[in-house]
């Protein structure tokens, strides 16, 4: 498997396809190549490379409103001792519940999004988050609503 492909190296066609296929992934190959003045093969290629030099993760669905979310949304903000960000991070990786983490800076080391089916769900985790010894501190925000 190659490394993965920095952004500085993509030119200015693979980023075009990659907004092309953000604003909709089921677009047919042969519209991508017209928006792109590109062949289709030309188009069929680039998408390979990006997904082999992992550029491309994935395709996805999108769904408006709060059409099949999590009922309870949480942010957890975590605090964590500096040479323990890998225990963390796995540990994070093994609950279901976490979908992402993001670094961040200031007074959090590590932002984790948490989706679950109920209040009980996300004490459940939340329990486990605090219980890594890596992690020093933690605050914890339930998402409401989307206003925007």
């Amino acid at each position: 498997m190659t490394e993965r492909q920095s952004p500085a190296s993509l030119d200015a066609t693979d980023r075009r396809l990659i907004e092309l296929l953000r604003d909709n992934a089921r677009l047919p190959t042969a519209t991508l190549a017209r928006h792109l003045g590109v062949s289709r093969g030309t188009v069929q290629n680039r998408i390979d490379r990006l997904i082999r030099d992992r550029v491309l993760l994935g395709f996805t669905v999108r769904l408006g409103g709060d059409a099949g979310a999590s009922p309870v949304r949480a942010i957890a903000s975590l605090e964590v001792r500096s040479s323990d960000h890998r225990s963390v991070l796995a540990a994070l990786k093994r609950i279901p519940e976490v979908t992402r983490v993001h670094s961040t800076n200031g007074r959090w080391d590590l932002v984790a999004e948490i989706n679950t089916a109920d209040l009980a769900t996300l004490d459940r985790v939340l329990t486990e988050i605090r219980s890594t010894r890596a992690i020093s501190h933690s605050e914890t925000s339930i998402l409401l609503a989307e206003v925007a």
